[in-house]
């Protein structure tokens, strides 16, 4: 058995795609734009671990996709430095949910309201401002 992808439905193609590629930096690999089904496919992975894949799907038609609950639960991400990677995000204008004031963990959410976890690769990070003081944002 082979993990292949979690798949995440999406109200709009372009601004899911600026959240993940742009802001939190993964990459296009392929692309599936089905007419007969009216729907598009994006797979997406980490720069360099393309087996770890998530796939956007996109209805044409639209989708009641709610509030997009926790039931979900949250796709996962290990970067090499969490506070340079919240940096960026907020500095795109992503609300970090929960900051990593333990130099280790940190929450954001799509603009689906899919929970993004962020984890810092080996040991966590000395604690530093501003992180360590900021206080979570909403739900995550």
């Amino acid at each position: 058995m082979k993990y292949l992808h979690t798949m995440v439905r999406v109200k709009d193609i372009d601004e899911s795609l600026d959240f993940y590629c742009n802001k939190l930096g993964l990459t296009e690999l392929r692309r599936i734009d089905n007419e007969g089904g009216r729907f598009t496919l994006v797979f997406l992975a980490a720069p360099g671990d393309e087996n770890a894949q998530v796939e956007l799907t996109w209805n044409w038609d639209g989708d009641d996709l709610g509030d997009g609950s926790r039931n979900f639960g949250h796709l996962a991400y290990a970067v090499e430095n969490i506070y340079d990677t919240c940096q960026r995000l907020m500095d795109g204008g992503v609300t970090i949910s929960r900051p990593p004031r333990d130099g280790r963990m940190a929450f954001v959410r799509s603009p689906d309201k899919i929970s993004i976890e962020i984890l810092q690769a080996g040991p966590a990070l000395e604690p530093a401002e501003p992180w360590k003081s900021m206080e979570n944002v909403g739900e995550w």
